[in-house]
């Protein structure tokens, strides 16, 4: 079929719908890495106006991944094509692209029911509109959306910001994690979850860091969440009681996935290995809020543009539609928490400070498009052409957008990973200048005995206590 357009007399031809979305793209060093990319950003702005008379039922029509060879092109057509999927695309199907940028900005748009739309969403919708908004768009149509998630906090209320408190360290000691710890959450951190790296992925290790978070967590009674981002499979393993071993205190279950079945295969997952994990996790009941035990958010997914390139599993798409499609593996499972660490995959994905800012606000708006409690790890590796104030651009613009978390890592440096993220204080800034509050019950323990007995705290150890 392929997509045309005519100036001053001119026709531009392309050959199919992943070759227009791709041309499209605001410039990005992935695309070019990829030989995807608009070859000027004169033809870039010609796909862009393609692109805006294109009808969003074509994307169910002509897909970027083939149904028959792609897990999660299935995942996605089905989902779209289910009664609930329907009924909910229905407020938009007459559309075209270029119109429903323009609904979504009008005040038509509430709230209220681009929630109810999200089901209705095809990823490759939201993606393919996003690279027709500006920065303030992505930003204003984001602000709308309120995605709430619960375990024992609750996050994503408007009017709140989130930390993930990250507390690695590059021999997993635990005193060297304790005094993270203890720094983050006396400077009010952590109410999304205390998030460990470990550098062995053994069930040995993943089960001794999750007993010791959660014997902090116990000793001051702190409303949080604990998360060991081991493989799935190690934490599956961890959460099976066995002769001699008592079950992991396995609270969120952690994985990174990706937008097609063989990048997600490069993970070592499936869609059904992480249905398996999920009912797991559930089935421990460890979540609760008051009276109320259980909670069906328990998992806590990553992603980044970049990572299906990265994996040879692109299938010439665009990453930033690739990474669209990872949030529809997010959202079959209702997960707690959603971060795209953004700047970590490297210069090669995302070159500079303006490629990273631009495609932490394209995930943000993508993900909460499409039902997801959003977060972003804003965050750049030490050889990419980017610095603090770039990063300090974002957090701002994410703050704005009402981004449900960010990480909180000592120093902004993450010794283990080696990668600049975000602070303790930096949170703290955010909160301050967008007048926004901490997680409900992080709030209340806050201003309680918890935190009180907390404080007394002389050092690392003491947080320990017999939890080594």
């Amino acid at each position: 079929m392929g997509y045309s357009l005519t100036i001053r007399g001119v026709t531009h031809r392309f050959e199919d719908l992943k070759r227009l979305l791709a041309w499209a793209t605001p410039a990005r060093s992935g695309d070019e890495l990829a030989g995807v990319a608009a070859p000027s950003a004169e033809m870039r702005v010609v796909a862009q106006m393609t692109l805006a008379e294109v009808p969003l039922r074509r994307f169910a029509e002509e897909l970027v991944v083939p149904y028959e060879a792609d897990a999660v092109s299935r995942l996605i057509v089905d989902g779209w094509a289910s009664e609930a999927g329907q009924a909910a695309f229905a407020v938009v199907s007459g559309l075209t692209v270029g119109e429903f940028r323009d609904w979504l900005l009008s005040d038509a748009a509430t709230g209220e029911r681009l929630a109810a739309l999200a089901p209705g969403l095809m990823p490759e919708m939201v993606a393919a509109v996003s690279k027709l908004m500006r920065v303030q768009d992505l930003i204003a149509v984001a602000r709308k959306i309120e995605v709430v998630t619960r375990f024992r906090t609750t996050v994503g209320l408007r009017g709140r910001l989130a930390t993930r408190l990250q507390p690695n360290h590059p021999t997993d000691d635990p005193l060297g994690i304790a005094a993270s710890m203890l720094d983050g959450l006396l400077l009010g951190s952590g109410d999304a979850v205390v998030g460990v790296n470990p550098v062995s992925d053994s069930v040995e290790r993943v089960t001794g860091l999750l007993r010791m978070i959660d014997a902090v967590r116990v000793r001051y009674a702190i409303p949080t969440q604990s998360c060991v981002l081991a493989h799935v499979t190690t934490q599956m393993e961890a959460m099976r009681a066995t002769s001699g071993r008592t079950a992991a205190p396995v609270d969120l279950v952690f994985q990174s996935i990706a937008g097609s079945e063989k990048a997600n295969a490069s993970f070592g997952v499936t869609l059904e290995l992480l249905a398996e994990a999920d009912a797991m996790a559930r089935e421990l009941k460890r979540g609760g809020i008051g009276a109320e035990v259980g909670g069906e958010n328990v998992f806590y997914f990553e992603t980044g543009q970049g990572s299906a390139l990265s994996a040879g599993a692109a299938f010439g798409v665009d990453q930033q539609t690739m990474e669209a499609r990872a949030y529809a593996v997010a959202r079959r499972y209702k997960p707690m928490l959603v971060n795209t660490v953004v700047g970590f995959i490297g210069p090669e994905y995302l070159y500079d400070g303006k490629q990273i800012l631009r495609a932490g606000l394209e995930d943000h708006f993508c993900g909460k498009m499409l039902g997801l409690p959003m977060g972003c790890d804003v965050c750049y590796t030490n050889h990419a052409e980017a610095d603090g104030d770039d990063m300090d651009a974002l957090l701002t613009m994410l703050g704005a957008a009402g981004v449900n978390y960010i990480m909180g890592v000592p120093g902004a440096d993450d010794v283990m990973l080696n990668y600049q993220s975000t602070s303790f204080q930096d949170a703290l800034y955010l909160r301050k200048v967008m007048g926004l509050k901490v997680a409900p019950e992080f709030e209340t323990w806050l201003a309680g005995d918890g935190f009180g007995r907390l404080k007394a705290v002389a050092e690392p150890r003491m947080l320990l206590g017999g939890a080594e």
